[in-house]
C-alpha cells in the first residue's frame, strides 16, 4: 500500500507538478486552500502533508495550528512551501509544528529526501 500525501497549494501548477512528481510512489490528494484541506481531514488521514504558506481563506500558519490541535493529525509530518526565503517565516512554521520548510522554486530531489526522512525517519538513509 502506498503512503498517502496531502498537497495543499492555491497555485494549480504547483499541485499538478507535485502530483506528477509524487504519484509514481505515493497516493497524492490535492487541495487548493487550508479550509478545503481541514474539511478533507475530517474523514481522511494522510501519512504526510505538503502545505503552502500563502493561501486564501486559511493560510499555512492557521492550517498548521488547527491541524495540530486535532488528536488524529497531531503527529502527522508537515513540509511547508513558501515563495519567500525569510528566516522569520521559516521559524514561525517550525514553532507551529512543521518538520521542514522549502522555498519555491524547490529542488525535487531535496523534496524527495525530505519526504523519505519524514516517512521513514531512521531507515531512509542508504549509508550512515
Amino acid at each position: 500500500m502506498k503512503h498517502k500525501i496531502l498537497v495543499i497549494d492555491d497555485e494549480e501548477s504547483i499541485c499538478l507538478i507535485l502530483e506528477n512528481f509524487l504519484s509514481a510512489n505515493y497516493d497524492v490528494v490535492s487541495k487548493n486552500d487550508g479550509l478545503q484541506a481541514l474539511e478533507w481531514l475530517e474523514g481522511n488521514l494522510p501519512d504526510l502533508i505538503i502545505c503552502d504558506v500563502q493561501m486564501p481563506n486559511i493560510d499555512g500558519y492557521e492550517f498548521l495550528e488547527k491541524m495540530r490541535q486535532r488528536g488524529y493529525t497531531k503527529h502527522t509530518p508537515v513540509i511547508m512551501l513558501s515563495g519567500t526565503e525569510a528566516s522569520k517565516e521559516r521559524v514561525k512554521c517550525y514553532r507551529l509544528g512543521a518538520q521542514d520548510f522549502l522555498t519555491k522554486p524547490f529542488n525535487p530531489e531535496e523534496l524527495d529526501e525530505l519526504i523519505k526522512k519524514n516517512l521513514f525517519p531512521i531507515h531512509y538513509a542508504i549509508k550512515w
